[in-house]
């Protein structure tokens, strides 16, 4: 089992960037494919991106490509989220989750655990 801690969201103007943090305690955190989903009020969880346990394999969204990036430190346990050009749209609670299968997965269904989330309010 893998308990998981997001930090590092808060309010930031459009164009902005963050960097929030997810950090893993509990089983080996390298045997695990870790992803980022959001959701926003009234909205659906949705995928955001994932990477995969050497951190070599990463995978996005198309509403974040090319502006987020996915990254994990496993000395560290820990996996990185950073959002530049943030758009209003991008404001929801982000979350992130471990999977211990491997392969792209972009359901939340998916993924094993789950940290309580962090809130990211961009604003215009």
């Amino acid at each position: 089992q893998v308990q998981l801690v997001e930090s590092g969201g808060g309010l930031v103007q459009a164009g902005g960037s963050l960097r929030l943090s997810c950090a893993a305690s509990g089983r080996t955190f390298n045997s695990y494919n870790m992803g980022w989903f959001r959701q926003a009020p009234g909205k659906e969880r949705e995928f955001v991106t994932r990477i995969s346990r050497s951190g070599i394999s990463t995978y996005y969204a198309d509403s974040v490509k090319g502006r987020f990036t996915i990254s994990r430190d496993n000395a560290k346990k820990t996996v990185y989220l950073q959002m530049n050009s943030l758009k209003p749209e991008d404001t929801a609670f982000y979350y992130c989750a471990a999977r211990s299968i491997g392969g792209v997965a972009t359901m939340a269904v998916y993924y094993d655990y789950w940290g309580q989330g962090t809130q990211v309010t961009v604003s215009s």
